[in-house]
């Protein structure tokens, strides 16, 4: 036992002796690379699948070590190359995100952000959300951030008018050729109606959720876009952001969840990490448990968090 603890003890002096900055530079930049990793997957169902993945090998790479089995180890020292393939096959989504992630990453050098909503467009969706909801019409209204959405506006009517109440009244009335679907709203503009969206493939127990919520969801978990939803049955307004939904909203909490999202402050487009300015009094605030709260961290009475993963 100390012959073994001396062999430890000289391992790791050794390992120290040789250790130089670019060494450590080189070890850090790997730790962030699977920290982002690992981040990136955090709450999807990716997780489940990367941990049963990982502890099936580590029982395999254990197993054949332990009880030297030679033919298992040929198959593991084989089969490095497929699983190299594999990876990108099974974790496309998380993948593609991080990209989409990566070619957005050009706002914080100086360009500029593409989805900005000014205050009469954002009161004229609001209005617009208010009246549908008293009406019971429902609606499906996408607004258009980083993310390119021209491949949806292609599925639908093409408009290109001006972002006004009235006009999205009129789409979504239930006796019109273009209430069945989604609006598309970029920045000004609406670009199309009558757009198809993807449904969401995460599990939904809530039974009060449409095929307006689902189209919602499965939008905003593969772009950046918010989704603002109307149901049909209870007139009740929803948003959805990043694959999770904030349901039953009133015009007010609306627009301020908009004006915070579309018009931030310039602290707060940069990294979060160099951010220091905390949210203004009375706007509402997506916590980490997704609960929704005032900047004072009180609940917000009425609101209610359905989580899409």
């Amino acid at each position: 036992m100390p012959d073994a603890f001396e062999a430890f003890r000289s391992y790791i002096l050794w390992i120290l002796s040789n250790l130089t900055l670019t060494s450590i530079v080189d070890i850090l930049m790997v730790a962030v690379l699977f920290y982002s990793l690992l981040y990136l997957i955090r709450g999807t169902q990716a997780v489940q699948l990367l941990r049963g993945t990982l502890l099936l090998v580590l029982a395999i790479v254990l197993l054949s070590n332990v009880f030297q089995l030679t033919a298992i180890n040929w198959l593991i020292r084989s089969s490095i190359s497929a699983m190299l393939i594999a990876i990108p096959v099974i974790f496309q989504p998380e993948l593609r995100r991080a990209l989409e992630r990566l070619g957005r990453a050009g706002r914080f050098f100086g360009r500029p952000l593409a989805g900005v909503l000014t205050n009469p467009v954002i009161e004229q969706i609001t209005r617009a959300a208010e009246e549908l909801s008293e009406r019971r019409h429902g609606a499906l209204i996408v607004l258009e951030r980083e993310t390119g959405l021209q491949d949806i506006a292609d599925t639908g009517m093409t408009l290109d008018a001006a972002v006004s109440s009235d006009l999205l009244l009129t789409i979504f009335f239930p006796k019109t050729e273009l209430h069945d679907g989604a609006v598309l709203i970029r920045q000004d503009r609406i670009v199309a109606a009558r757009c198809v969206l993807p449904l969401t493939e995460s599990p939904i127990t809530d039974g009060h959720m449409g095929m307006r919520h689902l189209a919602a969801l499965g939008l905003t978990e593969r772009t950046d876009a918010i989704a603002i939803v109307v149901s049909e049955e209870t007139g009740s307004i929803s948003i959805a952001r990043s694959g999770r939904m904030v349901r039953n909203l009133d015009k007010g909490r609306l627009s301020r969840m908009l004006h915070r999202w579309f018009q931030p402050q310039f602290s707060e487009r940069l990294p979060r990490i160099f951010r220091r300015a905390p949210p203004s009094e009375g706007a509402p605030v997506l916590t980490p448990d997704l609960s929704l709260r005032t900047a004072q961290g009180e609940p917000l009475g009425g609101v209610q968090e359905a989580e899409s993963r």
